[in-house]
């Protein structure tokens, strides 16, 4: 095999490589012998058919498989002997080759960059960390009584006010045509209250037991069924029974229907379930902000064909996005060469955090068990309950979709891993300086 060096810029090589007729015209002999050891054929013994007739026969379709292994396996030993550490799969283009003529062809790889790592024990971060109020856990122990309410017949013949509960039979329409989920019979719904289109529910302030009214509600332009989001629907509304809530008590009993001894030992895990949140929104924040620093301290070029790939990815989101109106309203107004410049910008820093974040996996030792992908698959079924069985085993019987939790994973170990190297000092915060969104740089 003979090679020569074309070109080396950056991260790219190109080099114009050359196999020999003879090499080929070996491996297809080779090949066509060993076909011919069991070849059958009408008029000829087992094994027996002369090497002429079996090269008559198979000769094409064999160069052509001798072709396409020289031309891996010579990509596979320049890469070896160079020292070549690829982005991505080279790019082989056939220059010239005929029947008997030797195979000349380009080769063009982009390698990785070498990824000096920063020193990590220099790296101070700040970690905000909140603990919940008593105002809160009271507010969400309210929030659970008044889910679990009570409620009693009003007797008096009155319209519907606002915290009453109303029983109701309503058709939906969109130019006049009734559609999918919008009519119901018999349900009760709390006048006022939330948990329907914006609208709705206000709109049954006044509505009597036996009267029907006709109110128009639009969609939100977000609204999760897309065929609805922005349109305007006509309901018509038809007042069955009218009911008054009776909130449930916070106390012992609403406890032990929670499966707790005491109404203390509910609050407790009320104030740890909303830590919980709050420690997972402090995690997010830290890690956004030692990503950003890791981001400054990485300096090295990037694989353009590994930028172009991340970014196809993510301007196809952005293209359906705009598609069905779900465009972000930072987003909003800009062209879309704009639009292009700032999510390739966004490409090509995910894909330098990835390489940073590898580079140091690598150095480190880091790595991703088995044990720690099984228990990303129990925990994705637990997502979906009464089904759990069944996603445990699709991932069973598919073993290559559970690779998809690894590199979350690793990047939590990795960041992890950092963590414990940097400076790290704690901020005392409200809950709502938490969860606000910081100020971008």
């Amino acid at each position: 095999m003979q090679v020569t060096e074309k070109s080396a810029e950056g991260l790219k090589r190109a080099y114009a490589v050359v196999l020999p007729a003879a090499t080929l015209a070996e491996r297809r002999d080779a090949r066509l012998a060993e076909i011919g050891r069991d070849l059958r054929l009408p008029g000829f013994r087992p094994g027996k058919v002369p090497a002429a007739i079996v090269k008559q026969r198979f000769g094409g379709s064999i160069m052509g498989e001798v072709l396409e292994k020289s031309l891996d396996e010579a990509a596979r030993t320049l890469v070896t002997e160079r020292g070549l550490k690829p982005a991505l799969q080279p790019k082989v283009e056939i220059v010239n080759w005929s029947e008997g003529a030797d195979l000349e062809f380009n080769l063009d790889i982009e390698v990785l960059p070498e990824i000096a790592l920063p020193d990590l024990k220099a790296i101070a971060i700040e970690k905000l960390v909140a603990t919940p109020a008593e105002s809160e856990v009271e507010a969400r122990l309210g929030e659970i009584a008044k889910r679990h309410r009570n409620s009693e017949p009003v007797e008096e013949a009155r319209p519907a006010a606002a915290g009453d509960l109303l029983v109701v039979d309503f058709v939906g329409k969109i130019d006049g045509k009734p559609f999918r989920g919008g009519s119901a019979n018999d349900m009760e719904v709390e006048v006022g209250g939330p948990g329907f289109v914006p609208g709705f529910t206000e709109g049954l302030v006044g509505l009597s037991v036996g009267e029907t009214k006709d109110m128009d509600v639009s969609f939100p332009a977000d609204y999760v069924a897309t065929d609805l989001a922005g349109k305007t629907a006509t309901f018509t509304v038809t007042g069955k029974a009218l009911r008054r809530a009776i909130p449930s008590e916070a106390n012992d009993e609403l406890a032990k229907k929670h499966g707790f001894e005491t109404l203390q030992a509910m609050k407790d895990a009320i104030r740890g379930a909303i830590q919980r949140e709050y420690d997972q929104m402090s995690r997010m924040r830290i890690k956004r902000t030692l990503l950003d620093r890791l981001a400054e301290l990485a300096t090295f070029p990037v694989p353009d064909g590994m930028v172009e790939g991340e970014f196809g990815a993510i301007w196809q989101r952005v293209e359906q996005d705009l598609k069905e109106g779900r465009l972000d309203d930072a987003d909003k107004g800009k062209d879309e060469e704009t639009l292009k410049a700032e999510y390739r910008a966004i490409a090509e820093r995910r894909v330098r955090l990835g390489l940073l974040l590898a580079e140091l996996g690598r150095a480190n030792n880091l790595s991703v068990s088995e044990d720690e992908l099984k228990r990303a698959v129990i925990a994705e079924a637990q997502r979906y309950p009464g089904q759990e069985r069944k996603v445990v085993e699709f991932y069973q019987q598919n073993p290559q979709a559970i690779e998809r939790f690894r590199a979350p994973l690793f990047e939590e170990k990795a960041i992890d891993f950092v963590l414990e190297l940097a400076t790290v000092t704690e901020k005392t915060v409200t809950p709502e300086e938490l969860a606000k969104e910081p100020e971008a740089a």
